[in-house]
């Protein structure tokens, strides 16, 4: 499956865009545009934004009043979250649930097979491991022919042997030309996987660019601590 997308026309605008939940100001990007090309991780400190923001641009959360995001024509997005339900049915037919395009046998054959999940098709979706739930939803987003795909977390409290797994999936997405966003608190990841770095801080967006200057010479006194701090945790 190739991105039909060329790289000019991937690109999101985001216009006076302010998220207010119980009182509290989640998301406020008054004016940007993010352009997407290969893997963008969205990083920022705890209670940023950045799983809102996903959301925003998955279309799960509605732009306030007067807020707008424009999206290039045919922009195809699948988001997989944290925490997703199963269905109590087998891991194929979980597999297969990916949205209005109801995908044939040998589709489904792929994806279990690409998620290295083939020998646990018939088993019961609910006894998976966490690393095996989360292959199985990337290999569900896979079927959704996404030309941008949106993480949250990705690898959160997975053993290092099913990060790596999931990390080669996430590379195969970017090779056949989906554009992928991935929210983590795992710099050496970051480094690891992203080409370009979204610094989400309190609801705004402070910094966006290429990976390697962002770790070597931020631009913003919030990236600077928080750079610090998360080195500090490490």
């Amino acid at each position: 499956m190739v991105n039909s997308m060329t790289t000019e026309a991937r690109r999101i605008e985001l216009r006076g865009i302010q998220i207010v939940r119980d009182g509290r100001t989640i998301l406020d990007i008054p004016n940007t545009d993010i352009q997407f090309g290969g893997i963008t991780a969205c990083i920022g400190p705890n209670g940023a934004g950045k799983t809102t923001f996903l959301k925003l641009l998955h279309g799960l959360i509605s732009p306030n009043a007067g807020g707008k995001v424009d999206y290039p024509a045919g922009m195809r997005s699948a988001l997989v979250l944290h925490h997703t339900p199963m269905i109590k049915a087998s891991v194929r037919i979980n597999i297969g649930l990916s949205g209005i395009h109801k995908p044939n046998d040998k589709e489904i054959d792929l994806a279990l097979e690409e998620a290295g999940l083939s020998h646990l098709q018939h088993q019961p979706a609910y006894q998976l491991s966490a690393g095996e739930r989360q292959k199985l939803c990337l290999g569900r987003a896979r079927l959704q022919n996404p030309n941008l795909l949106l993480l949250d977390e990705p690898t959160a409290n997975l053993d290092p042997a099913t990060t790596e797994q999931v990390e080669t999936m996430i590379r195969g997405f970017a090779a056949s030309g989906c554009d992928v966003l991935i929210s983590s608190h795992q710099l050496a990841q970051v480094r690891r996987l992203a080409d370009s770095i979204l610094f989400i801080d309190g609801g705004q967006i402070k910094e966006k660019g290429a990976c390697a200057p962002f770790f070597t010479q931020p631009q913003t006194e919030a990236a600077l601590l928080y750079l610090q701090r998360e080195r500090t945790a490490d």
